[in-house]
């Protein structure tokens, strides 16, 4: 008995141990004593699952004793391995190929393993272990060396175990005798080995790479250890740091096997209380990131040879290893920056299946909970935490490349570790094939999701992060998969709640610190998303970008076959609201807009969404995005858009978007700082088209759109509602394309309906019966429910056209094609052309100008003086000094791969051609159904008599002018030459345009109600029965006498005057003057906006204040002199009077100003003869006495007026 122990003794140690033989087995009793072994790498590698790409360089033990049970027991009780130190070094290879043949002589060792499970396998499965420390370097390559620059190398990690024991167990992971242990395996067509690993400490030690000491921004340490970079971060050299200290801990092992005793598979399940981590540095934190992602590239590289990797025959096709941490704690102190890190229930699980030539692995990540704290902050705040609200799923959402992946291996799942939590916070699941299948199929599969979480961003924290993220994840392209490589990728997050303080005093914007309104009413935004995903995988079906109806995307369509050249992208959001913070002192009145919590909801987006997909031009892998030379289309979409805005809140968002911007442009400059250079043969020194795509669509869709300007006021934040734009089914899209030397940039414009509502500024308003309908408030008329009235000003006539197929398909009222032909060569300057066609059709303008001016003054646009208002003036400053400022500033176009030469001797440029007037224009704008409803006092009142939404049929109650069609048509005559066929060529005209044709057709001035040809119908829309109105065509050309000049000289070639029917026009004398009073108070108001407008231009002084006048009473100066019978009175012939403008057409500010003084003498005069009037009147009554002394003493204010007019007369 005591040879066969001895002989299974030694083949079991053969196969742990190098170069053993049986002469160094020397018994002493029951105890063998060895020293200085070194183990079998291979052996070791597979017995505790580690992957491909990590080697075990050495495994050396230093004092090594056995202490074997007695011989009647050997069959029960296990024999004791005791070893006081075991030195690893795990090293991750640097060329996969070649490791293969170093350790195969090794392999032949365990091949007769598979010939039975025999006395020799059952003595070394029940052995028990003891090693007093294992020392553990492990060393990753991090990421691929760049010839010429300085090497980026992951920091080492020293880990130190104490007082590990290995033994063997039954399933219910219970010590038992060996007999009992392997009782569980009869029967079940397996063989079963359950061990339990236990560690009494283990301390994680980060090392710096010997490679650190070439990198210059880190070898910089000798100038002290508190010296910063420009952005901040301290990047000192590191010298080394403790992570981890007294972290205790177990595992269950499973080994299983089948009856022949050939590996089937292998399961690790550690288990670890706590992991606290009480002070760890700014640096150490740098290191520590630097090698979490080496060690990402280590377990995920995609160029691992399983065929080269056949290390041992122990190594089982089924493996799964896992970690659950309950706790963990992790603090970054540094004296001007301290985080805190708080996770429950960390697990991490990675499943390996593999035929010995393809391994698919499963990485399983689920964290229950995360908190970020900054408590260097004062108050100390949460920047990441777990949504408030409770999750009402119970399950997990599992892809389906995770469902049934691997067989069970522990064949007791209830008995394993599960999470604490019910709902984990983020789960994670990875599917990767190794080697990199080629395409089509999936190189690796990942999907994220997430439960509701709350972020609260600070700028100094944000800052420092994104400096640890950029020094840390460095990544390069190529270094965990191919480049041919197909990859999927899904993250899916429930809630979003993103919270962002703002203090205004803090903000460059020197006018945000004046704004003290926005400053005590707001304190911060918070982002609210529902359901965001995003998606990014070459097999993704696009609805938005419509890639099937696009001949340039053939390759992108569904049934062909997918590669690396393509990439497509999906983001999206089913809601999506931004909301402002209120202080404490402005939630005393609570509105529809403002939650309870203190949120007024500013802006709210319902299923919004973006597509993107790419493909590059010679099907080579798409590595640069955009591809140069490929093909890219996007596409936004949205659902509906609601905004509920006034100044003050505008003026906050602006102030948030710049603070937004400079904490970008610093977190961008630490990422450009950190990024790796492109060396020179990296970079093309072609022309500018050769690095942007040759095909591009960039299109946007909203179904529905509606934005509130609000009222700005002290009391409520939300304020009045004073306009309200409400539009349906916007279409944009903007394309360009090369087409060999010119590029074509293509536009499409189609809107369905518009329409826009602002705040009813009248006065009372009464119904026919005499009922009051609205009253005012503020200046505003309001109805009987408190709201705002609201009046339509501008909407679309619904319009539809009958196709042949009997459907009626709505015409939009905005119909927009540009078409432009950029040549990139001077000497294609005659392919320069431009073609623009749009088309808008069914638009009604109500209120006038008058109502026009009104919402003027009442924005705050203009003042009473008739200038800009001090709210514009202010948020014009605002907009000068703030982030919109750099969008209207003029840049230079610079590429850096392009050559100083920017043209050869060929003619070829290397950038644009300089833009100019381009060479041929055709433009054709057409408008359609158009009206245009004069509407005074007496219309709007009686308007009132139609509903709310029957505001399309109120034209039919004032003056209003229509047409059918109004068409302007620009473009480029043909050459007499070609016009003859004599083909002789022609010098490049001076100007693209030389004809203009200009026509009307249906023009119609018709008076309220009544008129021939115009039915309202039952629901109040207008019907147009029968086609009348006059029908004018001009046409234009440009005079051939006179090319040279600057200014071209423009003729009328023909005109056209026609009528469909006879016209017939009657008007009364009341309806004339009234007609009259309404034009004369609409060409006052429009003179006194285009006044305003020039204020706000600053052109008083370079046009005149005599100008200035005159606009702000272009109607008293026209309409006046027409029907004033005083002017009649004085000599003047009707045609005199009325065409006095033309005789004079320059008037003189001394001319003016006597005009001025006359109306106001003649004003006097009228009200001195009614004051008479009324005095004789009331002089008969003996109950007037009170207003008889009043009124006298109105005549006596009036007569010093007239004397005072006298003299002013005289000194004129």
């Amino acid at each position: 008995m005591e040879a066969i122990l001895a002989r299974a003794l030694e083949y079991t140690l053969k196969y742990w141990l190098k170069s053993f033989s049986r002469d160094q087995l020397k018994l002493q009793g029951r105890v063998v004593q060895l020293s200085n072994l070194d183990i079998n790498g291979d052996a070791l590698h597979a017995s505790m699952g580690l992957p491909p790409a990590l080697n075990v360089t050495k495994a050396k033990v230093g004092k090594f004793e056995i202490i074997l049970p007695y011989i009647s027991n050997v069959q029960v009780e296990p024999i004791v391995i005791q070893i006081d130190k075991l030195d690893l070094v795990l090293e991750e290879n640097r060329d996969l190929d070649a490791c293969g043949s170093s350790n195969s002589i090794q392999s032949s060792a365990g091949s007769s393993k598979a010939s039975g499970y025999g006395f020799a396998d059952k003595i070394a499965d029940g052995m028990t272990i003891q090693v007093s420390t294992v020392n553990l370097l492990l060393e990753t390559r991090g990421g691929v060396r760049r010839k010429g620059g300085a090497a980026w190398a992951a920091p080492l990690a020293s880990i130190t175990i104490r007082n590990l024991l290995l033994c063997t167990t039954n399933e219910n992971w219970q010590v038992v005798n060996l007999k009992e242990a392997r009782e569980f395996s009869n029967n079940k067509g397996f063989i079963y080995v359950f061990k339990k690993l236990e560690w009494e400490s283990l301390s994680i030690d980060l090392l710096p790479h010997p490679d650190m000491f070439a990198d210059a921004s880190l070898a910089r340490s000798q100038g002290g250890s508190t010296q910063r970079d420009d952005d901040g971060a301290k990047r000192v050299f590191f010298g080394g740091e403790r992570f981890l200290e007294g972290i205790s801990g177990e595992a269950h092992i499973t080994v299983q096997r089948t009856e022949q005793n050939s590996p089937l598979g292998l399961e690790v399940q550690l288990h670890i209380t706590e992991a606290v981590c009480p002070a760890l540095s700014e640096p150490g934190l740098r290191a520590l990131l630097r090698f979490l992602t080496g060690l990402y590239v280590c377990l995920n590289r995609g160029d691992v040879d399983l065929k080269a990797q056949q290390r041992s025959t122990e190594a089982a096709g089924r493996s799964l290893v896992s970690i659950l941490v309950d706790h963990i704690f992790l603090c970054i102190k540094d004296a001007e920056f301290q985080l805190e890190l708080l996770m429950q229930s960390l697990l991490f699980s990675r499943a390996t299946v593999s035929d010995g030539e393809i391994a698919n692995n499963l990485t399983k990540v689920m964290i229950g909970g995360l908190f970020l704290r900054d408590t260097f902050s004062r108050p100390p705040c949460t920047l990441v935490q777990p949504s408030m609200e409770a999750v009402i799923e119970n399950d997990v959402q599992i892809p389906a490349f995770a469902k049934n992946f691997c067989p069970p291996i522990y064949p007791l799942g209830d008995l394993q570790w599960h999470l604490s939590v019910g709902v984990p916070l983020i789960c994670l699941h990875s599917l990767q094939v190794k080697p990199s299948p080629v395409p089509p199929s999936f190189a690796s599969e990942t999907v994220i999701a997430c439960q509701p979480l709350m972020i609260h961003v600070q700028e100094e924290s944000c800052l420092r992060i994104s400096s640890f993220l950029a020094d840390g994840i460095v990544v390069s392209r190529g270094d965990v998969l191919p480049d041919f490589s197909l990859n999927s990728l899904t993250f899916i997050i429930k809630e979003l709640d993103v919270t962002v303080p703002l203090d205004m005093s803090k903000l460059d914007n020197p006018t945000a610190s004046k704004n003290s309104f926005a400053q005590n009413s707001f304190t911060g935004a918070r982002l609210h998303i529902e359901n965001l995903f995003f998606s990014e995988s070459p097999s993704l079906k696009l609805r938005l970008l419509n890639l099937e109806k696009d001949p340039a995307c053939f390759c992108l369509w569904q049934g062909q076959p997918i590669d690396a050249s393509q990439k497509k992208w999906t983001a999206g959001a089913s809601h999506l609201g931004l909301s402002l913070e209120t202080s404490a002192r402005s939630t005393g009145q609570l509105n529809s807009h403002v939650l309870a919590s203190g949120l007024w909801r500013c802006v709210e987006l319902k299923d919004a969404s973006i597509e993107a997909a790419m493909v590059t031009a010679d099907g080579s892998p798409l590595t640069n995005v955009p591809p140069p030379g490929g093909v890219v289309r996007v596409g936004v979409a949205c659902q509906q858009y609601l905004s509920n805005t006034s100044v003050e809140q505008l003026f906050f968002v602006l102030d948030l978007y710049a603070y937004f911007g400079r904490v970008g442009e610093k977190i961008a400059s630490v990422g450009r700082s950190r990024r790796p250079k492109r060396i020179g043969n990296e970079s093309s020194g072609g022309r500018l088209m050769d690095e942007v795509p040759c095909d591009t669509a960039v299109s946007l869709a909203v179904k529905g759109l509606q934005l509130r300007f609000l009222e700005s006021s002290s009391i409520d934040i939300e304020g009045r509602p004073l306009v309200q734009f409400i539009g349906e089914d916007l279409f944009f899209k903007v394309a360009h394309r090369t087409l060999g030397g010119a590029i074509a940039v293509s536009s499409t414009l189609q809107w369905q309906t518009v329409e826009v509502d602002c705040v009813e500024t009248e006065g009372s308003l009464v119904h026919e019966n005499g009922t009051i309908l609205t009253s005012v408030d503020n200046g505003c008329v309001v109805s009987t429910d408190g709201c705002p009235q609201l009046r339509a000003v501008f909407w679309v006539h619904d319009q539809r056209k009958h196709q042949r197929n009997g459907i009626a398909q709505a015409i939009p009222f905005l119909d927009v094609n540009i078409v432009h032909v950029i040549p990139f060569s001077e000497r294609d300057k005659e392919c320069h052309s431009l073609s623009v066609s749009a088309c808008i059709s069914g638009i009604r303008l109500g209120g006038g100008m008058n109502y026009a001016e009104t919402l003027l003054h009442r924005f705050g646009i203009l003042g009473p003086d008739g200038g800009p208002g001090e709210g514009l003036s202010k948020g014009l400053k605002n907009l000068s000094t703030g982030p919109l400022s750099k969008l209207f500033k003029t840049s230079s176009l610079s590429v850096d791969d392009l050559g100083e030469d920017k043209s050869s001797e060929n003619g070829e440029d290397g950038g644009f051609l300089n833009l100019e007037m381009p060479d041929d224009v055709d433009v054709c704008i057409e408008l359609k159904d158009w009206l245009f409803a004069l509407e005074g006092a007496q219309e709007m009142a009686e308007r009132w008599r139609f509903s709310d939404h029957e505001h399309v049929g109120r034209e039919v109650s004032c003056w209003h002018t229509t047409f059918q069609s109004l068409l302007v048509k620009a473009k480029k005559t043909i050459p007499r030459q070609e016009l003859n066929g004599k083909g002789k060529s022609h010098e490049r005209q001076k100007y693209p345009v030389e004809l203009v044709i200009v026509g009307v057709k249906g023009l119609q001035i018709l008076k309220p109600l009544g008129q021939k040809g115009i039915s309202v119908s039952e629901n109040g829309i207008k019907q147009v029965i029968e086609t009348g109105g006059i029908n004018l065509e001009a046409h234009m050309v440009m005079s051939g006498e006179n090319v040279d000049d600057d200014m071209p000289t423009w003729i009328v070639e023909n005109l056209k005057f026609s009528v469909n029917q006879p016209i017939e026009a009657v008007v009364t004398k009341d309806e004339l003057q009234h007609l009259a009073l309404l034009c004369k108070s609409e060409v006052d108001a429009m003179g006194r906006i285009a006044a305003g407008v020039l204020k706000l231009l600053k052109l008083e002084r370079s046009i005149g204040q005599a100008t200035i006048y005159q606009l702000s009473n272009l109607g008293s100066e026209s309409f006046e002199k027409i029907f004033s019978p005083q002017k009649l009175s004085r000599g003047s012939s009707p045609c005199s009077v009325g065409f006095s403008s033309m005789s004079n057409p320059i008037e003189t500010p001394q001319t003016t100003l006597e005009s001025t003084v006359g109306s106001l003498e003649e004003a006097v005069l009228d009200s001195q003869a009614k004051c008479s009037a009324l005095i004789t009147d009331i002089s008969a009554s003996e109950s007037s006495v009170q207003y008889l002394a009043e009124i006298k003493q109105l005549s006596q204010k009036l007569e010093s007026m007239q004397n005072l007019i006298k003299q002013l007369r005289t000194q004129i």
